[in-house]
């Protein structure tokens, strides 16, 4: 797939400079609610930086990662690895369907019209910013369900979660965090690492099937622009984490929920325009 006119251009001091900020904005975003931002960076490289739908997700993922990377020191100095240790057979159960779906979902995407690829990317980022609404409304708890049941249940929504994050090049806490509170009955804060656990692996199995395709080579044509996004997505991440709670959740997940609205309405719009 060739490079999309207006993402030839991003070579510049100016564009470099703009992907700071943009990845820095993000970073912010994403640090106020505990998460790394990736559903808010997808939209700004399609929409703001002109990449075609896949290649958007393909450098969505690859910075996801970096990010996931940058994150986990933070996340043990926070919750030890003593605390999670009880907690891997949950990790494992969702492992066993994330893997998959992860594969099957950047298999997907490789293989669908771009104007299907923009429809689908803009109903998934609606569904991210209800499932944002959904973390932060009222208190989670475990669902009653049998040992083998939530097993199953597990697998499945692992699958569903691989998928997801596959074709987004996102990391997924958004659906991991509730998923383990509802099926494990995990403390949220416990929940948030086990999250990262499932999904480094899982990221780098879509990352593999995302290597075979021929849009992959745009991480090697726009390495500088990556590297200025990531840089400034890490910045901003220390800094929202930093803003945790200075803005209320009452005024900044509804805002935050609407702006995901937004562009997966903008997103959906480049469907109709191919």
């Amino acid at each position: 797939m060739l490079t999309p006119p207006a993402a030839r251009h991003l070579v510049g001091r100016s564009s470099l400079l703009l992907a700071v900020a943009a990845g820095a904005a993000v970073g912010v975003l994403g640090g106020m609610i505990g998460l790394g931002g990736a559903e808010f960076r997808l939209p700004l490289l399609i929409t703001l930086f002109g990449f075609a739908a896949l290649q958007a997700v393909i450098l969505n993922k690859a910075l996801s990662l970096v990010v996931v990377l940058t994150a986990l020191p933070a996340r043990l100095a926070a919750v030890p690895l003593s605390a999670l240790a009880p907690h891997w057979s949950v990790v494992l159960n969702l492992l066993a369907g994330s893997l998959f779906g992860a594969w099957v979902g950047a298999s997907w995407a490789t293989r669908m019209r771009s104007s299907t690829l923009y429809r689908v990317l803009a109903a998934l980022l609606v569904l991210i910013a209800a499932a944002l609404i959904g973390n932060h409304v009222g208190t989670l708890g475990q669902l009653t369900l049998t040992p083998v049941a939530v097993i199953a249940a597990g697998v499945v929504a692992g699958f569903f979660i691989g998928v997801v994050a596959a074709i987004m090049g996102v990391a997924g806490g958004e659906l991991l965090i509730p998923t383990i509170v509802l099926l494990f009955g995990t403390d949220i804060k416990i929940a948030g690492s086990l999250s990262l656990a499932v999904s480094l692996p899982t990221m780098l199995v879509a990352f593999a099937r995302y290597s075979r395709d021929g849009s992959f080579v745009v991480l090697r044509r726009h390495a500088r622009l990556a590297g200025a996004f990531a840089s400034g997505s890490i910045a901003g991440a220390i800094l929202g984490g930093l803003l945790l709670g200075v803005v209320p959740d009452a005024i900044l997940i509804p805002g935050l929920a609407a702006l995901l609205v937004l562009s997966s309405i903008k997103v959906w719009r480049h469907a109709t325009a191919e």
